[in-house]
Parts: structure tokens; sequence; C-alpha cells
């Protein structure tokens, strides 16, 4: 009879502990939960305003780097095509060394395109330079430039400018 009642008690202390155990991890498992989700919304309370900042300047320099709009701004600056051309891909590094940090805040996929599209403006500048004398007016070169522009199916910097909204709208 005694062993009986020393047994019982033994069972249900070990319960009682069960129980005490089972609580506190409970417990001590929504603290912590609690706890990383409220890291997390600070981290994202200040690494959203970056992250749509990264993308409004990449949109910035898409548009900079359109070659309409690189026309437009620069060629009353050049005296030849040569010059030009210069002039327009040192504008493009610039802008370019100006943002790079930025792919730190947008997604793999989006800055291959800025990329993408950066390299093809430079190509058809390169390509377009090539076409022309160095000694022509620069006027003659921003006609040929246009004109590759015009022939592209695709135009890179079009494609990444839809590539980056489509990924603010997925933000939001």
């Amino acid at each position: 009879m005694e062993y009986y009642f020393i047994l019982t008690v033994l069972l249900l202390g070990a319960l009682v502990t069960f129980g005490v155990y089972l609580t506190i991890t409970t417990v001590a498992d929504k603290i912590f939960q609690k706890q990383k989700w409220d890291i997390r919304s600070k981290n994202i309370e200040i690494t959203l305003p970056l992250r749509l900042q990264a993308y409004e300047r990449m949109c910035l320099f898409l548009e900079r780097i359109t070659p309409s709009n690189l026309l437009l701004r620069l060629v009353p600056s050049a005296m030849s095509s040569l010059e030009l051309q210069q002039i327009l891909l040192q504008e493009i590094r610039d802008e370019y060394n100006h943002n790079v940090a930025q792919q730190l805040y947008i997604s793999s996929q989006a800055w291959e395109q800025i990329t993408n599209a950066m390299n093809e403006t430079v190509a058809v500048i390169n390509q377009s330079a090539s076409e022309v004398a160095p000694e022509t007016p620069p006027s003659d070169l921003a006609k040929k430039i246009f004109s590759h522009v015009i022939e592209k199916e695709v135009q890179p910097v079009a494609h990444a400018l839809k590539v980056l909204k489509e990924e603010i709208r997925e933000l939001f």
C-alpha cells in the first residue's frame, strides 16, 4: 500500500514537472517568436524606404541614359562626333558609378536588366560612332544613334524600366 502511495506521488510529481516544463517552453517560444517578429518589423521599417529609394534612383538612372535624353542634354556641349561619343560614354559611366551601390536593395534580375540596358546603350553609341567620321558634327552621330535605337525591336532601357516597375508593384 505504501509503495502505491509513493509511486502515485512520484507519478503526479513527474506529470506536474512535465506540465511546468511544457508551459515554460511554450511561453518562451512565443516570446522568442514575438521578438523575432519585432526585429523583422523594425528591419522592414528601415529597409523598405531604402529599397524604394533604390528603385527610384535606378528608374532615374535608366531615364538619364536613354539615348534620346542623353543626346538632348549633351549634343550642344560637343564640337565633333568623337567628342560627343566620349561625353556620352563618360556620362553613362558617371551615372552608373554613382548608382552602383543600389544593387544591394534590388533583385539580381532587375540589376542584370539595368546592366544590360546600360551595356546596350553603350554598344549603340559605339556602333553609331564607328559609322561616322570622328570630325563630323555631333548632330550626325546623334542622327545615327537615333536610327539605331529606332531599328531595335525591344528597347533595353524600356524593358529594364518595366522590370523595375513590376518589382515595385510586388512590394505593394
